[in-house]
């Protein structure tokens, strides 16, 4: 039988507890090694939009779509703005964002989904995204959006108040000189 060590004063010292992400950061990743969805649920912060962007881009090249391709390049873009604007107009007290990132094999498409809590507060259908004037100070993220991705727009969020804003990004296996087999380009 073996005994646990003791601490010097003679009591005994219990092994530290597993550290778990909290609950409430945490929903849920790929579950099958086949399953291209990634989500997760990140604060309404600029470093919960970070992270978005980070573990995105870290997924999408687990699941073949490399660092330092234009479609990794547009698609974490595209994942950046969309946190962003979910942190800076999306925002409410307590609540968080969530991130969805979904790959779909013919057509080879990946989809993003931000979802934040704020109901009054949605971005312009896609039509209706104008430039900003040069005085202006925001106003490009959409209009990156919409350049990069070959569809975006938002809905009423299904389960609760809030919208999801969604942009996808179709990629082609036929631009050549990058490091995947055949390459990958987004549009």
């Amino acid at each position: 039988m073996t005994s646990k060590p003791r601490s010097p004063g003679g009591t005994h010292q219990h092994p530290r507890p597993a550290q778990h992400p909290h609950p409430a950061t945490v929903v849920a990743a790929a579950s099958a090694p086949h399953d291209h969805t990634f989500r997760m649920q990140f604060t309404s912060t600029p470093r919960g939009a970070r992270l978005a962007r980070r573990l995105a881009a870290h997924r999408l090249d687990e699941w073949g779509i490399p660092y330092d391709t234009p479609a990794h390049e547009a698609i974490v873009l595209i994942v950046a703005e969309l946190s962003a604007n979910a942190v800076r107009h999306g925002h409410v007290p307590g609540r968080d964002f969530r991130l969805r990132l979904h790959v779909t094999p013919r057509p080879r498409t990946v989809r993003v989904e931000v979802t934040d809590a704020r109901t009054e507060r949605v971005p312009p259908r896609p039509a209706a995204v104008r430039a900003p004037g040069g005085e202006d100070t925001g106003g490009r993220g959409l209009l990156l959006v919409a350049g990069l991705a070959s569809g975006w727009d938002w809905h009423p969020r299904p389960d609760g108040p809030g919208k999801t804003v969604w942009a996808e990004c179709a990629l082609r296996d036929d631009v050549p000189g990058h490091r995947a087999a055949g390459g990958v380009a987004c549009g």
